[in-house]
């Protein structure tokens, strides 16, 4: 199984429910507080060309935001990215 990282900020409420959703779903996560590292926000900017947050990455693989983890796992592409077929 890849690992789930998600970018994130303490005020967040998307990272909040982005966290919640992989949570109920039974996956871990490694969480990058951007608000913290500077670096970080640095990398995540360079890699994904977005500002916000969440940012969630399965693998190496960007899946974006909130919005677009619910709209990947509502399309059927979540489960295979997690298990490493995607």
């Amino acid at each position: 199984m890849p690992d789930v990282t998600i970018y994130s900020t303490a005020i967040c409420p998307y990272c909040v429910a982005a966290k919640n959703y992989l949570k109920n779903k039974g996956v871990a996560w490694t969480e990058v507080r951007i608000d913290k590292d500077p670096d970080a926000r640095q990398r995540m900017l360079e890699t994904t060309r977005r500002s916000s947050v969440p940012q969630i990455f399965v693998g190496d693989t960007h899946v974006g935001g909130y919005d677009d983890l619910v709209a990947l796992d509502r399309a059927g592409g979540l489960q295979p990215l997690l298990e490493g077929e995607a």
